[in-house]
């Protein structure tokens, strides 16, 4: 499948051409710049074409360890491996020495380039387009993503190279679908970390910072030869404390990966484990019916272990009395603790919530149950 990168500096509209070609909201949207910080991908259908869309976080000239510098090193990695990347500018600011500055670091790469100026619904941002061609990348295809304008035109434009893409076939007769797997939480309890030990590389960002991550993000892995799609996820803080909108959007972003999920993941704090906000968040896992697994982080550093496993136990006891046999593994995301013993009790739990029970067994069960417990 063709991978086509949407890149350019912050606040140009990539998220929004991301939702508009992907055909739904996947990534959050906001007038703030720096919205987007890990790059997520989706599959996108232009008419004919079926391509892998990549939505990248904003470029800004920055070379530190900080959440922006990470994230610029992040849109450079994506740029060396896709096979198109659209350049997406703000027609109504026209060039900007740092858009300049990033044509120059894509050139270096030798791929091809499809010049994208967006917020071309204005007057202002037609004329001011063809100041792109200080870039010497061709002509820019003018848009406005927020509106649905220039999609033929940027339909056009991707063609070409969709035509020449040799797709390599594959024998997934029988491969089996992979398994649908979140990773939730509190903010800063390391999921993002876990992802990336997952993976065995800095796949998605992290820091000591709450609230890196804001989107969910999607990555595809394997373990024992199974696939798995691995989701990471925005920290849910309780309702009332909740006040910025991008935050709002990203706990509803969490929700719906809970919802599409199959086995989930909750990961929880060694220091703090399993509190009122950790059990809203289970109790939602399973209203939802997905399989369960506790994962206790940052274990290597726990103050009192013995304590710390007799309170899982009792909360699990008293507060999620509904369901039993909930696994729980202690671990270390950052110093990868455990991380495959997590894996093992993902595929085994998967095997128990997608086992069938058949109207006999259920029936014969439930007549068992009455005999025992007559009903009043």
């Amino acid at each position: 499948m063709l991978n086509v990168a949407i890149v350019g500096r912050p606040n140009v509209g990539k998220s929004t051409l991301f939702n508009r070609l992907a055909g739904k909201k996947l990534a959050i949207v906001n007038d703030f710049a720096g919205v987007t910080r890990d790059w997520k991908e989706s599959e996108a259908t232009l008419k004919d074409m079926v391509i892998n869309l990549i939505d990248t976080a904003g470029w800004e000239n920055i070379h530190d360890e900080s959440v922006s510098g990470k994230m610029k090193t992040q849109t450079e990695t994506v740029i060396k491996t896709v096979d198109v990347a659209m350049l997406v500018f703000d027609a109504r600011e026209g060039i900007t020495p740092m858009d300049k500055k990033f044509a120059n670091i894509i050139r270096k790469e030798k791929i091809p380039v499809i010049l994208v100026a967006n917020k071309c619904e204005a007057t202002k941002g037609k004329l001011s387009m063809y100041e792109a061609y200080e870039l010497g990348m061709g002509e820019p295809v003018q848009i406005a993503a927020e509106h649905g304008q220039g999609m033929a035109e940027l339909y056009d434009s991707i063609k070409p190279f969709y035509d020449d893409y040799e797709e390599v076939d594959e024998d997934d007769d029988n491969e089996e679908n992979p398994i649908k797997l979140a990773v939730v939480g509190r903010p800063n309890v390391g999921k993002s970390t876990l992802v990336n030990a997952i993976l065995g590389e800095e796949r998605v960002l992290t820091g000591p910072e709450a609230g890196i991550t804001r989107d969910s993000i999607a990555v595809e892995c394997e373990h024992q030869g199974r696939k798995i799609r691995l989701v990471d996820t925005a920290g849910m803080r309780k309702k009332a404390k909740i006040a910025d909108i991008l935050e709002k959007e990203s706990v509803s972003s969490s929700t719906r990966a809970i919802r599409l999920a199959q086995v989930i993941i909750l990961m929880v704090d060694a220091n703090a484990i399993l509190d009122k906000q950790d059990l809203l968040i289970a109790n939602h896992v399973l209203s939802e019916g997905r399989a369960l697994i506790l994962a206790v982080n940052k274990w290597d550093v726990a103050e009192d272990r013995e304590k710390a496993l007799r309170r899982i136990k009792d909360k699990l006891d008293l507060s999620l009395s509904q369901v039993k046999g909930v696994p729980v593994v202690t671990m270390s995301a950052l110093k990868e603790a455990n991380v495959e013993k997590l894996l093992d009790a993902v595929l085994e739990i998967y095997k128990v919530w997608h086992s069938r029970v058949t109207t006999g067994e259920l029936n014969r069960w439930l007549d068992y149950a009455v005999s025992q417990h007559l009903p009043p």
